[in-house]
């Protein structure tokens, strides 16, 4: 007959804490040989006992420290790639959602979607708009005055030429009816 399942609990018993505690340390480290000679595999185990004492099991012909440093020098744990991918996931998620709520704020600039909005909103989207009219029209001012200059200082250069040549060709006139 088999046994029951065992109610997982602290001991309260201090002697049989450490003797449930030594028999199943041998049964751990037992089986940590068993899967290091059945698969090949390379094994490490480190415990401690509630009084501190440390024990430790590496499958041969490796120590506990080549284990160890061996872990420690591993690319990335299957943690941290969970991790990433639920970093990238959050962020992507934000993303969206900024996405969305900047596609309403266009649709609102665009006069579109304006029934969700209350009297203080519509007033500040048309202050927006406002001020966004006058930076147009400030830019359009700029752009036509650049555009002026550009045309007087054509015209200021081909006057200059002109006078600049005229005496030459009253020179040269005079020559020719002579």
């Amino acid at each position: 007959m088999g046994r029951g399942r065992v109610e997982l609990k602290k001991i309260e018993n201090p002697t049989n804490r450490q003797v449930t505690f030594s028999k199943r340390r041998m049964g751990l480290l037992k089986k940590a040989n068993e899967l290091a000679i059945l698969c090949d595999a390379q094994i490490g185990v480190i415990v401690f006992s509630g009084t501190g004492k440390m024990y430790e099991y590496s499958s041969p012909p490796w120590r506990i420290a080549n284990i160890f440093d061996r872990y420690l020098k591993a690319p990335s744990t299957r943690f941290e790639e969970m991790d990433v991918q639920q970093r990238i996931i959050q962020e992507m998620t934000r993303m969206k959602d900024e996405n969305n709520r900047l596609r309403i704020i266009m649709r609102q600039y665009m006069g579109d979607d304006l029934a969700s909005l209350t009297l203080q909103d519509v007033s500040n989207l048309e202050q927006q708009i406002e001020f966004s009219l006058y930076k147009v029209r400030l830019r359009k001012q700029q752009l036509l005055d650049q555009q002026l200059l550009e045309m007087h200082s054509r015209v200021c250069n081909k006057r200059i030429y002109r006078f600049s040549i005229l005496p030459y060709l009253i020179h040269y006139i005079e020559i020719i009816k002579f």
